[in-house]
């Protein structure tokens, strides 16, 4: 729809019985066109004579003078208001006065001169400024998060989540892709975290779950016989809030049939390219194609299963290097099959005893026992355990690792797996610190595969699915989905089981895992042999997944897919490190909604019609219950 409301910007008109433009859509083209604009006063400067209000509504700001000699009613209205307040605006669009144009404001060519205005609605103030762009205390932006969302910065954020639910709609379509709602009240199962529950009325003592996600639900799809289907699923788990993850949250779920795990992962790659320059045109991408590593090359390269290759400082093994010193840490680790790995941080060779020591912290709250470290000068390398390994050792440590005069070497020696990721944790944070970055505002896109297939869970005496529990397992390995003891409900840590890999497959954006998935067991058979190493006998796993394990019965397509975290994504995408910063109304980080206030108290009525009664509080002391 276009026409006079549209005005020059050729977008479709918003035009309503209170506005004939947005206050972001006037140019100068406009000038002289009688116009209605409806919005709230940002700021309003009195300057006797002459007011003006800068009017904002969600599309941009325009500059509104009254003038008391053109238009005293208005002029007297005007008086009156104060910022927030909502109004409407008559009047003619002028071109400013040569100087006082705003090169900043897309409308900052022209005014409006009103000949009337209108309060439609009064405001308090604030209990913080709208139009500024600091950060006010977050409990205050939560508990109003109404008015938070009017601000232009958090504004941009929805509005550019919402084009890219729209770039992700138009291209799954675009490729076959089905859209289907999935229930939100399904059964409890064991997926990795805790389940919200909802108790039914009509059957009491029994309860439904809130999905973590469609996983069950999108393979009976392809048993179906959909075989492209995508949704854009609300997601719930009864987790700790971390900055990339909440009790709700909401992901792109994807599932495909007759797949290769490179059919899934190459369409994914070029629907991740074309949305992406969709939605941020002027975000370059990093590397076309992704990158790709396995498992065990991420992890022993940059100590993290999603790295970011945006810098380098990558980890090096020093075993052979170390092996024999007499230096007891480094030998008890190896002995005991562990590894001790190093970096080099560029420029830090004269860092100071209190910037070692934070360094060694955030080594420490990632595991590791401690941080050694060799500083490289002109003169020699120089370190508290020289002593230990010998000039010539630590000189050849420093070549390994690539460090020359000026820098620091960082040691960690630990059991496999848990050195590489403390010293990856120190990495990450020196890449920010030393602005290793070269450009920010790159996306650096890239594939982890080829992961463990299993974890040996040992308060539980079971392998756990290092993703869920329907992976499937490389063709290569299946045969080692056996237990020792050649009975599938005794698991041990030794089980063939182990050295297992999954077809898993994740998407990691800028060090952030932007989603997970992999290809799916279809097999009745494999499947059960997979349930039973996790702890789910065979009564235990129809219990818990009688639907999938029933539907297998009857003919399931090879199928596998991915699923990806919209808020993490749309984070990145607009630079911010906490995804609440992109929810419309998001939760505290103990899951409170201060706004709402939920969750609140139980009425004795509702527990009454439901059958239930509350348990004490467990204390402090109390032992958590068995999982």
């Amino acid at each position: 729809m276009t026409g006079e409301g549209a005005g020059s910007t050729g977008e479709v008109s918003l035009a309503t019985a209170y506005r004939t433009h947005t206050c972001g859509e006037l140019r100068a083209s406009d000038v002289g066109r009688a116009v209605a604009l409806s919005g709230w006063v940002n700021r309003r400067r009195d300057m006797g004579q002459l007011i003006f209000i800068d009017l904002r509504d969600r599309h941009g700001l325009t500059q509104v003078v009254i003038d008391a000699a053109e238009s005293p009613e208005a002029h007297d209205m005007a008086t009156a208001v104060r910022n927030e307040f909502v109004l409407r605006v008559e009047g003619v669009v002028a071109k400013r006065l040569a100087g006082t144009e705003n090169a900043k404001l897309a409308t900052g060519d022209i005014e409006v001169r009103a000949k009337s205005v209108t309060v439609l609605s009064s405001a308090k103030t604030p209990p913080f400024p709208i139009n500024e762009t600091d950060n006010a205390d977050e409990t205050l932006r939560l508990k109003y998060r109404y008015l938070d969302l009017r601000r232009e910065q958090i504004n941009h954020r929805l509005v550019l989540r919402s084009k890219l639910l729209k770039a992700l709609s138009e291209v799954h379509h675009a490729n076959g892709f089905v859209e289907v709602e999935t229930p939100i009240l399904i059964k409890s199962t064991p997926e990795g975290a805790r389940d919200f529950i909802v108790p039914s009325r009509l059957q009491p003592g029994n309860i439904y779950a809130l999905p973590q996600s469609p996983q069950q639900l999108k393979q009976l799809l392809m048993v179906a016989g959909f075989d492209r289907y995508y949704q854009i699923a609300h997601c719930m788990r009864d987790e700790d809030m971390r900055a990339d993850r909440g009790p709700e949250f909401t992901q792109l779920d994807i599932e495909m049939s007759f797949v290769s795990q490179e059919d899934v992962m190459s369409f994914v790659e070029r629907m991740i390219i074309e949305v992406s320059r969709q939605v941020v045109p002027d975000r370059p991408i990093r590397a076309v194609p992704f990158p790709r590593f396995a498992y065990r090359e991420a992890i022993d390269r940059y100590g993290s299963d999603k790295p970011d290759i945006r810098f380098g400082m990558e980890l090096h093994d020093l075993g052979e290097v170390v092996a024999g010193s007499d230096f007891g840490v480094f030998n008890s680790v190896l002995a005991d099959g562990g590894r001790v790995v190093g970096m080099a941080a560029p420029g830090l060779g004269g860092a100071s005893r209190s910037e070692i020591a934070d360094l060694t912290e955030i080594a420490k709250r990632a595991g590791a026992k401690g941080l050694v470290h060799l500083s490289v000068g002109d003169e020699g390398i120089t370190s508290p355990v020289l002593k230990f390994i010998g000039e010539s050792r630590a000189q050849q440590i420093a070549e390994t690792v690539g460090a020359g005069p000026g820098d620091l070497v960082l040691i960690v020696a630990d059991a496999d797996i848990h050195a590489q990721e403390a010293l990856g944790d120190v990495r990450v944070e020196l890449g920010h610190r030393l602005n290793l970055i070269e450009d920010p505002n790159e996306l650096s896109y890239l594939w982890v595969y080829s992961f463990p297939m299993y974890k040996w869970d040992a308060d539980n005496n079971r392998w756990d699915a290092t993703h869920n529990p329907f992976s499937g397992v490389n063709p290569e390995d299946e045969s080692l989905l056996v237990t020792t003891s050649g009975d599938p409900a005794k698991p041990s840590p030794g089980d063939p089981a182990g050295q297992a890999r999954a077809l898993q497959h994740d998407i990691v954006l800028n060090g952030w895992e932007l989603g997970g998935g992999s290809i799916r067991i279809h097999r009745h058979d494999l499947l059960a042999r997979s349930f039973a190493l996790q702890g789910h006998g065979q009564e235990a796993a129809q219990a818990k997944f009688g639907a999938v394990l029933d539907a297998f019965e009857y003919g399931a397509p090879p199928h596998g897919g991915i699923a990806l975290g919209i808020d993490r994504w749309i984070a990145l995408l607009t630079n911010q490190e906490n995804i609440r910063e992109v929810q419309a109304f998001p939760k505290t980080g103990s899951g409170t909604d201060l706004m709402l206030g939920a969750p609140s108290p139980v009425e004795i009525p509702q527990l009454t019609e439901l059958g239930l009664a509350l348990a004490p509080p467990r204390t402090k002391s109390e032992p958590k219950p068995a999982s």
